[in-house]
Formats: C-alpha cells, structure tokens, sequence
C-alpha cells in the first residue's frame, strides 16, 4: 500500500503494542523522535522494538484514531523451535512469512512442506502424504485429534496448490492462520512434550 503524505503529523507521538517482526516479542513500540506523517485519514511513522537487545525499527501505518492498520515487516506469530530439526523449523518459518506477507496460498503449500518434512524426520513412509501421515500416527504418541487434523492439513496443501476438487471454498488468511496454529500444536506434541516430562523430572528429589 502507498499513502501519499501531505504534511507533518503534530498530535504527539502514539505508541503502537505489536509482536516485533524481529526479535518475536511483544512490547509497546515507540516513536523514535521523529513526527509522523499524515494525509488527512491515516498517518504513518517509525518505531522502535522497546526491548534494548533488538530494537528493530518498524514502519507503522495508523488509523486516525491511533489503531494500527499495517506495518512493514509485517508482525509474525510466534513460533517456540525449541528441539525441532532445523529443516522443520525452516519449512513453517517460512510458512509464517509467507503468512505475514499476504501470500497466503504459498503459506498453505509450506505447511504442506513442513508436514513432508516431519514425517521424513520421524521415519514414517507411504506412497502419499496420507499414507505417511498414517504412519506417523505409529511412529509418535499423538491424541486423536491432532491424527484427524493432520489430514485436514494435507486437504489444506493440496488446495493450495491444486484447482481441482477442493476441500475448501478459499485458501486465506483465516484457513492458513488455523493450519499453522494446528502445525505448531503438532510439533509440539511430536518434539517438546518429551523434553519437558525430562526437565520436570529432572527436578525430582535424588
């Protein structure tokens, strides 16, 4: 989006609370000394990550009342890698930029990727991504439920990347926000679960 700006903006300085693109935390981001920018209906400015490690500075785009309407880079969900493969966590990291930056159908077909890339980590093989995703149901202790979502995910990637016989009416911003959430549950349960029964009974008296 381009906004021509017509004049300096002299109505203090708004604080603008988003998830920083950088460092992942959230935190109220303030203005770095500089006025803001306005063309009558929206204003926008710079901003700075308030955590002193990072202080990533975002360009922010505001409503006239002060709420954030964009900014660049685009907030990311957060995303815990904690003992995940490296080439998983790759896949749905660019799964959520994709996701951040509008991309939503590529954003589908990295969650896609990422499954393919789960299943591999854990051994669990097939002629298709559903046969392997059945098999991962052997190969790790997950509930039901995540089981039965891992093939609505499998439905969600191949709308994305397919024009026939889809499962979905679109592939959006609302469908592919779920399938990560989803994809992040999965994970966790697969790689963090075990590591956080070790570290609880690590406390465990001798």
């Amino acid at each position: 989006m381009i906004i021509k700006m017509m004049q300096v903006h002299n109505a203090g300085q708004t604080t603008v609370r988003l998830r920083c693109p950088a460092c992942r935390h959230k935190g109220t981001f303030e203005n770095i000394g500089q006025q803001d920018y306005s063309n009558g209906t929206l204003r926008a400015g710079m901003r700075r990550c308030p955590d002193p490690t990072c202080h990533a500075l975002v360009f922010v785009v505001l409503e006239g009342n002060g709420a954030l309407r964009e900014s660049f880079p685009a907030e990311r969900i957060d995303f815990d890698t904690t003992d995940i493969p490296q080439p998983v966590v790759d896949a749905l990291n660019e799964a959520i930029t994709c996701r951040a930056d509008g991309c939503f159908t590529a954003s589908a077909i990295m969650v896609r990727k990422t499954l393919e890339l789960l299943c591999r980590d854990r051994g669990a093989e097939g002629g298709d991504l559903k046969k392997r995703l059945q098999a991962l149901g052997k190969k790790a202790v997950l509930p039901q439920e995540l089981l039965d979502g891992l093939d609505e995910l499998r439905l969600l990637g191949n709308d994305a990347a397919h024009v026939e016989s889809q499962a979905y009416d679109q592939v959006g911003e609302n469908e592919v926000d779920v399938g990560i959430m989803f994809t992040k549950e999965v994970l966790k349960a697969v790689y963090q679960y075990t590591a956080l029964l070790q570290r609880l009974r690590a406390l465990k008296k001798q």
